[in-house]
């Protein structure tokens, strides 16, 4: 198995720049199924979870040309239901998502129970409503759901909870339905953005892109196109972390400055400072990392909720810095119940961090933390413990790199271009 062999304590210094958003390839390429004419896909992320959704939908008829490394055409003439491997879908999450586009194009799927990280529970019902209510009849037997619809509807819809990819499973097969659709309370993310924003690119009609209620003018078929996929907010706040904890000094280029204004105000909270240039992120050296009270001195709560709020998929990275921030700060993720159990880990490299229950915990800083063997629980989490390894005193082990790569491309050749000690072994 793979390992990275970390020396903590090396200021990171240079430039670095973000792959493309997994997010939003992931859904891209399940949209691609939609269309019999050619798309091309630049800036596609080379990680795991892309190659498997690529696995995917070539199963079901698509054929991908890689053009160069990180350009894809996908031409599918024609697709068809066939039994999907279990085991290949059982990788990601992002699996379900060729649920609406199947139906919309085909009428039918047949689909085994989605993967992904495991952070707690993480329904599905709200795809399921959301198909069910442009037509779609759904069946689930035997760890198999058996969808199909002859020929969806739109019309006005409430998701019952603002889902990223229920959202876009709705508003790809909406895009093909007779009608206008509506969905209110729609997840607004950037990589949703990117997905609508594709979409009209081939001819679809999506309507007040970027927030909560998107109004779909179904139209009877799409035409190929061009699509860049944009950067990944999620690695560039990753580099930010990284160079507040080792006090490094970073340029992170083409980092899509437009979705961080929220991810800017949290970070303020802990100290953490950049400026920018152009859509350039410089992260300077020697920042008081401090934690910001509120109002009395009272402990500030960093709280995850939906897009445009701090995204939950930063809070592993978030509490990491903090524990190198003078001061204590509660971090609180209502939506995942396992999001919080890495903690323990960073608690033994000598973090002071007070689990309160599965969805809270008290960071006290700053903590001089010693290097530790480490395993990487999910994708975030993973990540979280190689910034907490590069700023720790000693040489630390992570197994398990392959949580972290099915999200970061060539996250150690980045790292040790900025001048991380970082090696990969195999043992």
């Amino acid at each position: 198995m793979e390992q990275f062999i970390i020396e903590g304590g090396y200021p990171l210094h240079g430039a670095v720049t973000p792959a493309g958003n997994k997010n939003a390839a992931l859904p891209l390429l399940a949209a691609c199924l939609l269309t019999p004419h050619p798309v091309i896909l630049r800036n596609v992320p080379g990680i795991r979870d892309v190659q498997t959704m690529r696995q995917i939908i070539t199963q079901l008829g698509a054929q991908v040309d890689v053009l160069d490394a990180h350009t894809w055409r996908v031409l599918t003439p024609r697709v068809s239901d066939v039994d999907l491997s279990p085991e290949l879908c059982r990788r990601i999450r992002a699996s379900m998502l060729i649920a609406g586009p199947m139906l919309a194009r085909h009428g039918a799927i047949r689909l085994p129970l989605p993967g992904g990280d495991v952070i707690g529970r993480r329904r599905l019902d709200t795809h399921l409503l959301a198909l069910e209510g442009l037509g779609a009849k759904v069946e689930y037997t035997d760890g198999q759901f058996q969808m199909q619809a002859d020929g969806l509807r739109g019309g006005a819809m409430l998701l019952d909870e603002c889902s990223v990819t229920a959202t876009e499973n709705a508003v790809m097969a909406a895009v093909l339905a007779e009608g206008t659709t509506i969905i209110h309370n729609a997840a607004s993310e950037p990589h949703v953005q990117d997905l609508c924003h594709f979409l009209n690119c081939l001819g679809a009609c999506i309507e007040n892109i970027g927030t909560n209620s998107l109004v779909i003018h179904g139209v009877a078929a799409l035409r190929g196109g061009e699509y860049t996929i944009g950067a990944d907010y999620l690695e560039v706040v990753s580099y930010i972390g990284a160079a507040a904890v080792t006090n490094g000094e970073l340029r992170i280029c083409n980092a899509g400055v437009q979705h961080l204004d929220m991810i800017r105000l949290v970070f303020g909270r802990l100290g953490v400072r950049w400026t920018t240039e152009g859509d350039d992120i410089l992260v300077p050296s020697g920042q008081a990392l401090t934690v910001v009270p509120d109002l009395g001195g009272a402990i500030p709560e960093v709280k995850t909720n939906v897009w445009p709020a701090f995204p939950t998929d930063l809070t592993s990275i978030a509490i990491t810095v903090a524990t190198q921030t003078t001061g204590t700060v509660l971090f609180h993720d209502w939506m995942f119940s396992g999001r919080m159990y890495f903690t323990d880990k960073l608690v033994s490299m000598g973090a002071r961090i007070i689990l309160c229950d599965p969805y809270r915990c008290l960071v006290q800083g700053p903590n001089g933390l010693q290097a530790e063997q480490l395993e990487s629980p999910d994708i975030r989490a993973g990540m979280s413990l190689l910034l907490a390894a590069l700023c720790a005193r000693g040489q630390s082990v992570i197994r398990n790199i392959g949580q972290i790569e099915r999200g970061y491309e060539r996250i150690d050749e980045k790292l040790k271009a900025l001048g991380a000690r970082i090696e990969r072994v195999d043992r």
